[in-house]
C-alpha cells in the first residue's frame, strides 16, 4: 500500500514538473496579457470636433476664448478694423446680431490691422472704439493677424487651400465674413463690401444656417451670455 502511494505521487509530480518546464517563457519585461478592443460605450478614436472651431483665442479683455464653445450655433467671424472704409459695417453687423442671436447667431469681430495699417489701435482702444461709436454687443476678440507669416491658426485653417473646405485664398480687405453653420463648418465666405443687412443671398444664407437642426451632442450656451452675469 505505502509503495503505491509512493509511486502515485511521484507520477504526479512528474507531471507538475513537466508542465513547468514546458510552459511558454514570459519574463518580467513582458506586458500584460489584455483582450484586445474596446470595451462597451467605448470609443476607438476621439469624435472630430467642429473644424472651423478648433480654435483657442484671447477676447478683446485678454481672456482666453474656447471657439468651441460656440458649437451648435451659428457663427459668423469678421476681420474687422477701426479706419477702414468699411467701419461703419459694425452697424449693420450689431443689427445683424441683434435680429438674429435668440435664434444662435453670434457674430465674432477679429480685429486685424495687415490692411493699410487701418487698426493701429491697442485691444483697449478698438473695445472703446467699437462700444462707444457702434454700441458693440457681440463678442470682439484680441488683435492678431489674418494674413502673412504671422497669421493666427484660426485663419490659417480659414484660407487655406488643403483644409478640407471650399473657402480657401488669402483674406483681401478688411470685413471679410466667414459663415460657420452649427456643425462647425464653414457654409460660406462674403467679400468685404456684402452689407450684412442688405445683401439677400447673405441674409438668405444665415438664415438656412439658422434653420438647420441643432446637433444634440454639441449644443452649448452661448459662452457670451454665461461670461455677462
Amino acid at each position: 500500500m505505502n509503495r503505491a502511494l509512493i509511486a502515485s505521487a511521484a507520477l504526479a509530480l512528474v507531471v507538475i514538473v513537466g508542465i513547468w518546464i514546458l510552459r511558454p517563457e514570459r519574463t518580467l519585461a513582458d506586458p500584460p496579457v489584455t483582450e484586445k478592443g474596446p470595451k462597451t460605450g467605448e470609443q476607438t478614436e476621439p469624435a472630430k470636433a467642429a473644424p472651423a472651431l478648433q480654435f483657442k483665442m484671447k477676447d478683446i479683455d485678454g481672456k482666453e476664448v474656447n471657439l468651441a464653445d460656440y458649437r451648435g450655433k451659428v457663427v459668423l467671424l469678421v476681420n474687422t478694423a477701426s479706419k477702414c472704409g468699411y467701419t461703419k459695417q459694425y452697424a449693420p453687423l450689431q443689427a445683424l446680431y441683434e435680429k438674429y442671436k435668440d435664434k444662435g447667431l453670434v457674430v465674432i469681430a477679429v480685429p486685424a490691422d495687415n490692411f493699410g495699417h487701418q487698426e493701429p489701435g491697442d485691444n483697449a482702444e478698438i473695445k472703446a472704439f467699437c462700444t462707444t461709436k457702434f454700441s458693440v454687443t457681440f463678442p470682439i476678440l484680441g488683435k492678431v493677424s489674418v494674413k502673412g507669416a504671422d497669421i493666427c491658426p484660426l485663419y490659417k485653417y480659414l484660407t487655406s487651400k488643403d483644409a478640407g473646405h471650399a473657402f480657401g485664398g488669402d483674406i483681401p480687405w478688411n470685413f471679410t465674413k466667414f459663415l460657420v453653420n452649427r456643425k462647425g463648418e464653414i457654409a460660406g465666405r462674403y467679400k468685404p463690401q456684402v452689407d450684412p443687412m442688405k445683401d439677400k443671398q447673405f441674409i438668405k444664407d444665415v438664415e438656412k444656417a439658422l434653420g438647420e437642426s441643432t446637433p444634440s451632442a454639441e449644443k452649448t450656451d452661448d459662452p457670451q451670455a454665461k461670461t455677462a452675469s
